[in-house]
């Protein structure tokens, strides 16, 4: 069992996969079961078609070119290839299935997998083909490719074919023998891998989230009793406490925010208070906006870890009751919910910063910093009122992508697979969002530090905010005249991810 951190070392550390004699000896065990059991008896995808197919027996004589067509049959995807770190999470959560020796597989197709990961060997996967039910068939299928030496590879940044690559590395082409071609398509390893990247970068963004929505307190002089315990714990939501307690530590040492007893908790004779007795919801409400986000990627992450290890193929090969199962663990409904969930989490994640940087760019909200935090001269400098125009559309664009891929079934495959879970796709569009999440966090970022350079208040803020702010400054310097930006956005972007 591979837990969450040891997942993201491989995957994002390039940390090792280490393969045990014992873990080959189970896998071993479970190929001369499959074996031995299938002799006599009729075992989908050993001697049956599949799919719709499975009611025509295969003969003995052609049981190998079955498992080799099932691979080049199905490799039919299209569009833009996955990226090196979702591939590298494909292929750990296909070896962790295969590593449970339920899958009849024979021990060199998880040798070879072991020596892909740690070499840095990524199979070319198209993004479109699947549906996501009888697994990642089209995506694995393009996996498999690679894996028999008629595929094509990323290697050390190229783009190469594999044979080549393992040729040169001395790694033999596996051989599909049993089950090798079905085993390797038929799961959700591919959608599973997407949604390990996809949350590690959500948490990235929510703890952006949190620390962008203390920037803006203090810009702001919010009274600070918005994130106080004593108020957050009475909403009895761990995810809201948890980020009310965040923020009240990224907040030590700010002589920006204001308290509310020293403040206001005395006589006023005042009728009209010049400063906002409450903030807006973008800025007051930050615990109940995020918390419920926070307490949705927690339980990804269940979900997720759970799924990275579990055995998603079919048919299931026990070596323990000494039969085969046959099912559908290769349906992909759980990620494809929590996919969906992620997505709409970042996209309401993504519209709180928008808000907030709505906020820091009007005047007439904000009531103490220049149109669109313009250091130069009204009317004829601009500030970063054209930035708002990007982080506007990018966020519109998030809200329709939130829209739920998992309850978008279409049958398919003469109606054999009449309930689909659309887990990649959901996967996919998830990525969407995220990526364009961090777009907007940058946009925002710049005007945050921008903000406080307009108001001079850089030796008040707390420690975390001044390292936000020496930081993104050390990527783009205070500006006055109006000059191209999008180069600045790309790079501040790149640093909000790392």
């Amino acid at each position: 069992m591979f837990s969450y951190d040891q997942i993201v070392n491989i995957v994002f550390s390039g940390a090792k996969v280490v393969l045990s004699e014992q873990t080959l000896e189970r896998v071993q065990e479970s190929f001369d079961f499959l074996q031995s059991f299938a002799k006599d008896k009729v075992i989908y995808g050993i001697n049956t078609g599949f799919g719709p197919m499975a009611q025509y027996r295969i003969n003995d004589a052609d049981l190998n070119d079955l498992q080799y067509n099932i691979i080049r049959s199905h490799s039919t995807g299209a569009g833009e290839p996955f990226s090196e770190i979702f591939v590298r999470s494909a292929l750990l959560s296909r070896y962790a299935t295969f590593i449970s020796g339920k899958s009849g597989v024979h021990p060199d197709t998880v040798i070879l997998m072991r020596d892909f990961i740690n070499y840095g060997i990524y199979p070319v996967i198209p993004q479109h083909g699947s549906v996501g039910a009888s697994g990642d068939l089209v995506q694995l299928a393009h996996m498999a490719l690679a894996f028999i030496g008629e595929g094509d590879v990323f290697y050390k940044g190229e783009r190469r074919k594999s044979r080549d690559v393992m040729d040169e590395l001395g790694i033999m082409p596996l051989k599909a023998r049993l089950r090798e071609g079905l085993a390797i398509t038929n799961g959700t390893a591919m959608m599973t891998g997407a949604a390990l990247v996809n949350l590690v970068y959500a948490r990235k963004l929510l703890e952006h989230a949190v620390r962008a929505s203390v920037m803006i307190n203090e810009i702001a002089s919010s009274y600070d009793d918005f994130m106080a315990a004593e108020l957050n714990d009475l909403k009895n939501h761990k995810g809201q406490s948890d980020i009310a307690s965040q923020m009240r530590f990224l907040s030590t040492g700010s002589r920006c925010l204001m308290k509310r007893e020293v403040e206001m908790y005395h006589i006023h004779k005042e009728q009209v208070f010049g400063h906002k007795v409450q903030p807006y919801y973008s800025l007051r409400c930050v615990p109940q906006i995020l918390g419920p986000i926070k307490d949705a990627l927690d339980f990804a992450e269940k979900i997720i870890v759970e799924e990275f290890n579990a055995v998603d193929d079919n048919p299931i090969v026990d070596v323990d009751t000494r039969t085969v199962y046959h099912g559908g663990n290769f349906h992909g409904d759980y990620i494809s919910f929590e996919m969906d969930k992620i997505k709409i989490a970042i996209a309401k994640l993504t519209v709180l910063i928008e808000r907030q940087f709505n906020y820091l760019c009007h005047d007439r909200i904000n009531g103490i910093l220049p149109p669109f935090l313009n250091l130069g001269k009204l009317g004829l400098n601009y500030g970063v009122q054209a930035m708002q125009f990007t982080a506007t559309s990018t966020t519109a664009e998030c809200q329709a992508l939130a829209n739920s891929m998992y309850v978008h079934s279409i049958p398919n495959n003469n109606d054999n697979q009449d309930v689909v879970s659309m887990g990649t796709n959901s996967a996919i569009l998830a990525n969407r969002v995220i990526e364009n999440s961090f777009q907007v966090m940058a946009i925002h970022y710049i005007g945050l530090v921008q903000a406080v350079d307009c108001l001079k208040i850089g030796d008040k803020l707390s420690s975390s905010s001044s390292r936000i702010y020496d930081e993104v400054r050390s990527l783009v310097p205070v500006f006055v005249e109006d000059t191209p930006k999008y180069k600045e956005i790309e790079a501040v972007t790149k640093y909000l991810k790392s």
